[in-house]
């Protein structure tokens, strides 16, 4: 089953009962017109409308732009990036759900939750008989938007309650909403399940192991004597500066130093407080897919990888002898801009968009290469695949990173299916029998509605010994 089965699967649940339907709808009136809603109409107005267009299954419905056009009246076109409005209100309805539940939390079997990453609202049903069962009404992204949310499904939320110490105090575990104490713990227990995702990165596939990789780069990193160590991005930087509305990526030294926004007072107090909640705990749902494809590479070898997020490295973790790959553009790993001076093909913002600048074209190559797919449209989008040598170091780098997420997501496909991997390097000058040699791979994506269609290596350049220009 997919994702979106499973999601009317799980809504089935609720919507089978036309009682049931009317016992949300009426926990819904009372929400708006309770005392944490008062005086926030655009609040309201939004949380009725993502809550009504679930219960109908229009999940299509409840994405960002949509929900600008259909409750902001904005243009079908409108930049998000530019205009936060839909953001700003979700972090406020977030706000006020957590302040509604807090004072009448025991008062109804419901509890409507919407998650960060999402603006599919999550329905938890708690069975009158008190027997404890929950019904769960998941929401996930769709499978191309930026960010996934990793919470497991009803069964395996059951199963973690019971297993957990949270179940020896059932009072404070029952959803039925006491206090917030559970949900704080609720939300801990899901990051760690995030962190166990990641985790497994860590450990050796149990399966039979074939011949070592020999494929570059892979060979270099899993054959050397040293540690590689994967870096995820940082969607929530990204969030953070379209909140601010800011379009040039953050510098390497402000992100080391945890300054996010330049001038923090510019923005309104929702704003503020949304930044304040994004503290880069996030998982982009591209990067597990590449972490897990990465692993079981490196399983092959008999190695393993350390995974980290971008916001756990500082500057003297890279002054090692260590190899790493980074994933993201600058604008969503900050660090990868260290590398940019080493790079034919490098990120810039163009039009307030990532755009890739060719800086020594070859012949028949573009000197710059535009996105045409902005905002999960229908277009062409770009990404790189960059092998390199770590500054002043003796170790290597990978970089994997597109654009947009689809790109950064096609890069990591791309260069862990070994056959086409090789295929394109023998093509460009590169063999498995080849001393070591840096290179870069320019990766052009045709997407409909944000998901890619094909993958074409546009241009390939074998980079200087040195590394550098």
């Amino acid at each position: 089953m997919d994702i979106i089965d499973y999601r009317e699967a799980e809504i089935a649940k609720i919507t089978e009962s036309e009682d049931r339907v009317t016992a949300l709808r009426k926990h819904l009136n009372e929400i708006i017109e309770g005392k944490s809603f008062k005086g926030s109409h655009r609040s309201g107005q939004f949380l009725k409308y993502i809550v009504d267009q679930t219960i109908a299954g229009n999940f299509e419905m409840l994405k960002e732009r949509v929900i600008g056009s259909e409750i902001f009246s904005r243009s079908p076109s409108y930049d998000t990036g530019e205009d936060a409005i839909v953001r700003v209100t979700a972090s406020d309805v977030r706000k006020r759900l957590l302040q509604h539940y807090d004072r009448y939390g025991s008062s109804s079997e419901f509890r409507i939750n919407l998650p960060l990453g999402s603006y599919i609202p999550e329905i938890i049903y708690e069975h009158a008989d008190g027997a404890g069962a929950l019904d769960v009404i998941k929401t996930y992204p769709d499978p191309g938007a930026g960010h996934q949310s990793l919470v497991p499904s009803s069964l395996a939320v059951k199963e973690q309650i019971a297993d957990s110490p949270f179940e020896s105090n059932r009072e404070t575990a029952r959803l039925s909403g006491r206090s917030t104490r559970w949900w704080i713990s609720f939300a801990i227990l899901i990051t760690a399940l995030n962190l166990a995702l990641f985790g497994a990165s860590w450990m050796r596939f149990s399966r039979a192991k074939a011949a070592k990789v020999t494929v570059l780069p892979w060979s270099a990193l899993f054959n050397s004597s040293h540690a590689t160590h994967l870096i995820t991005s940082d969607p929530n930087i990204a969030e953070i500066l379209s909140l601010a509305g800011l379009s040039t990526p953050i510098s390497v030294s402000d992100y080391a130093n945890h300054n996010y926004i330049p001038e923090p007072n510019t923005l309104t107090p929702n704003i503020r407080e949304f930044v304040g909640i994004l503290n880069g705990n996030k998982a982009a749902s591209v990067d597990t897919q590449i972490v897990a494809d990465v692993a079981e590479l490196a399983s092959i070898s008999s190695r393993k990888i350390d995974v980290r997020a971008a916001r756990k490295i500082q500057i003297s973790d890279l002054r090692t002898d260590d190899n790493f790959i980074f994933l993201g553009s600058p604008r969503s790993d900050p660090w990868s801009s260290l590398f940019t001076d080493q790079l034919d093909f490098q990120f810039s913002i163009g039009k307030g968009q990532m755009i890739i600048r060719n800086v020594h074209p070859g012949p028949g190559e573009q000197v710059f290469y535009v996105p045409t797919a902005k905002g999960g449209r229908t277009g062409q989008t770009f990404a790189i695949i960059a092998f390199i040598q770590n500054l002043d170091q003796s170790g290597q780098v990978l970089l994997l990173a597109g654009a947009d997420g689809e790109g950064t997501a096609a890069a990591g496909k791309f260069a862990t299916d070994l056959p086409r991997l090789t295929a394109a390097l023998e093509k460009c000058g590169v063999s498995s029998s080849s001393p070591l040699k840096h290179f870069e791979l320019l990766l052009s994506l045709n997407t409909i509605a944000g998901s890619p269609t094909t993958v074409d290596v546009a241009a390939c350049h074998i980079l200087p010994d040195s590394a550098a220009h």
